[in-house]
């Protein structure tokens, strides 16, 4: 377990590595940033003393490491629009991204769990065939345009909840929705076919056999066996909601790390760019490492090889 653990750690840390050089690549490629932070009408003698201010003209090798080297003693530089360091920034819109993407995923193993195991107890019955219809569904709907519907219909139409902004428990209502029906197909197909394989075990015959509740042998036995996937996905889940919370964050005008990516990228706030690749490819890492390590803990298969 521990040499497991070990490789794990290495490959994850090899991954982040790739993905801050490739993110820090290709936001050079993406245009001349000094032309950019001078403005498009600066003369080329502004645009020159702005690269050179910013060190925008030494090799993009020693551009990398420098940063690189800053970005492990904890300082990621200064925003060239915001007045505060990027950590300080990071740090205070984090939690809102971090309690968003909690939220959603939260809702999404409740009810993604429930369905699915309500699903196989009778395969290819009515309700089976309902939920996975809505969980294809779900699956293929792009969760900005669900994000729209949900503001036109319930902000808009009905009034119920407010379309925009993260003050209160109210703003969160409806980009927490869309997370979860986004997230619930991959919990509740997972759930399903693990039941449907713990159902149909010798274990569960036994128990049937011994003359045990439904209830004891579906949701003591059957299910705590189902779950070890889910809880291994979980992890990874929350990783891919951050990830993907740029576009959502900004439809609900949500102030947390997605909506300061998409002000950063339109205000060619460069630093913070950087550092929010950075971040969110951390998490993911992190949280990847741990879904291997509850998959092995959880699974005796995976600890015995």
């Amino acid at each position: 377990m521990e040499r497991y653990a070990v490789r794990q750690f290495l490959l994850s840390a090899a991954v982040l590595v790739v993905v801050s050089v490739v993110g820090f690549v290709l936001l050079r490629a993406s245009g001349d940033l000094a032309q950019r932070i001078a403005g498009s009408e600066a003369l080329a003698a502004d645009v020159e003393k702005v690269r050179i201010a910013y060190g925008l003209d030494r090799p993009l090798p020693i551009q990398y490491l420098d940063w690189a080297l800053n970005a492990l003693r904890g300082d990621l530089g200064r925003s060239l629009f915001f007045p505060e360091d990027v950590s300080t920034l990071i740090a205070r819109r984090l939690p809102i991204t971090l309690g968003l993407a909690a939220l959603g995923l939260g809702t999404a193993i409740i009810f993604g769990i429930l369905l699915g195991t309500i699903s196989a107890l009778k395969p290819n019955g009515l309700f089976d065939r309902l939920a996975l219809g809505g969980a294809v569904l779900g699956q293929a709907m792009p969760p900005f345009w669900l994000g729209l519907l949900f503001i036109i219909f319930f902000g808009l139409h009905l009034g119920w909840l407010p379309v925009s902004g993260s003050e209160t428990w109210r703003h969160f209502v409806l980009p927490t929705a869309v997370l979860a029906i986004a997230t619930m197909p991959t919990i509740m197909r997972l759930t399903r076919s693990g039941m449907i394989d713990a159902l149909r075990a010798d274990y569960v015959r036994t128990a049937r056999a011994k003359g045990l509740f439904p209830f004891t042998i579906v949701f003591k036995h059957a299910l705590r066996n189902a779950l070890i996937p889910v809880v291994a996905i979980a992890a990874v889940q929350l990783g891919a909601l951050m990830g993907g919370s740029v576009v959502l964050e900004t439809v609900f005008g949500v102030q947390g790390l997605g909506y300061l990516a998409w002000e950063s990228i339109n205000r060619a706030d460069y630093p913070v760019v950087q550092a929010i690749v950075l971040v969110l490819g951390g998490i993911y890492c992190i949280l990847t490492f741990i879904s291997d390590l509850l998959h092995a803990a959880l699974d005796p298969r995976m600890r015995a090889q």
